[in-house]
């Protein structure tokens, strides 16, 4: 997949999978501000050796799922200064200078994904990149908390890419629990609902159909080239999942919705929340679901409330508060 053809005839039509194992070692957690930046620093986690950082891919990180490190491969995530009310960074590659060269995936060269720690807050945004390989964007950081950022990129000649970070935006905070596991879930008035759950370790089938005022919605609009994008992440390490449909607009096959189909494989048991973006009337959404896999251990998680674990269809009752666009529960460029 070092190119974006091969990357979307890959995926489409197949299992989007996680690694297998947790890698504690190996993962980037909240990271110290560094000396004259405004966002948290890269260096010092996740490393993975080889040229400046990467060099693993049979190592340990070959194996991690998405997100958690902040180098792979010899490319390091690094947030820079920016005025205020902006977010930028680079990615620097195996020789530590800026990248500059990227293929163009899913009908952009750089998908920014943002998600508060406690999973309240959501919003998947494309910057602009400028002549010295700097991304910069409208920053998509709602309120007060620890955010982790994931640039998911290909750099031209290289594999796909998912680099985290933490971020950290100052404020009284106030971590909100996750939501309970239900049926469906409405956002602007279309109610979407999923069935199927996640398998731990194994391909499941996420169906997802959205209805607008009772009646299906047959006139769904591409959206980055697909009819609809869902991202997972895992409660607590936030490790991440980026699905798409089973085929895509134009190819004979696929009708407009009501229902979009994923396949996916998450890493392990646990509860994680999903985060569907769909485009209709020329307005992106996203619907939001919490979704439990297996039997997780500890208290935290919603299966807690009864919900049964893995084999019951799963999403939060509404969505994220204050989630309307441009806040922190959604956001599209």
């Amino acid at each position: 997949m070092n190119t974006a053809t091969k990357l979307s005839g890959f995926v489409l039509g197949l299992a989007a999978v996680f690694g297998a194992a947790y890698g504690v070692g190996q993962v980037a957690g909240p990271v110290a501000p560094a000396a004259g930046t405004g966002h948290d620093a890269a260096d010092g986690h996740g490393d993975t050796g080889g040229a400046g950082h990467g060099g693993d891919e049979g190592g340990a990180a070959a194996h991690l799922p998405g997100g958690l490190l902040v180098s792979d491969r010899g490319y390091t995530l690094r947030p820079v200064d920016a005025p205020a009310g902006q977010f930028a960074f680079q990615v620097t590659g195996p020789d530590g200078r800026p990248v500059t060269a990227y293929d163009v995936a899913h009908d952009k060269r750089m998908h920014l994904i943002v998600a508060r720690r406690d999973l309240s807050g959501f919003r998947h945004v494309h910057p602009e990149m400028t002549a010295d390989g700097t991304w910069r964007v409208d920053s998509p950081l709602g309120g007060p908390g620890v955010w982790r950022a994931f640039a998911d990129f290909t750099p031209t000649g290289g594999e796909a890419l998912t680099l985290g970070v933490d971020v950290t935006v100052p404020g009284a905070l106030t971590e909100q629990p996750l939501p309970a596991p239900a049926a469906s879930t409405t956002v602007d008035g279309y109610t979407v609902t999923l069935t199927g759950a996640p398998q731990p370790g194994r391909t499941a089938e996420l169906a997802l159909t959205v209805n607008r005022d009772g009646a299906p919605v047959t006139d769904l609009e591409p959206y980055l080239g697909a009819y609809g994008h869902l991202v997972a992440l895992r409660q607590g390490d936030l490790a991440y999942l980026h699905v798409h449909p089973d085929g895509e607009p134009g190819d004979g096959r696929t009708k407009p919705g009501p229902e979009v189909r994923f396949f996916a494989e998450v890493p392990s048991a646990g509860a994680y929340r999903l985060y569907l973006d769909f485009k209709h009337g020329g307005v992106v959404r996203t619907a939001e679901f919490t979704v439990v896999a297996g039997t997780p251990t500890g208290s935290a998680s919603p299966a807690a409330t009864g919900t049964p674990a893995a084999r019951t269809p799963a999403a939060t009752s509404s969505p994220t508060a204050d989630a309307g666009h441009g806040a922190p529960g959604h956001g599209h460029n």
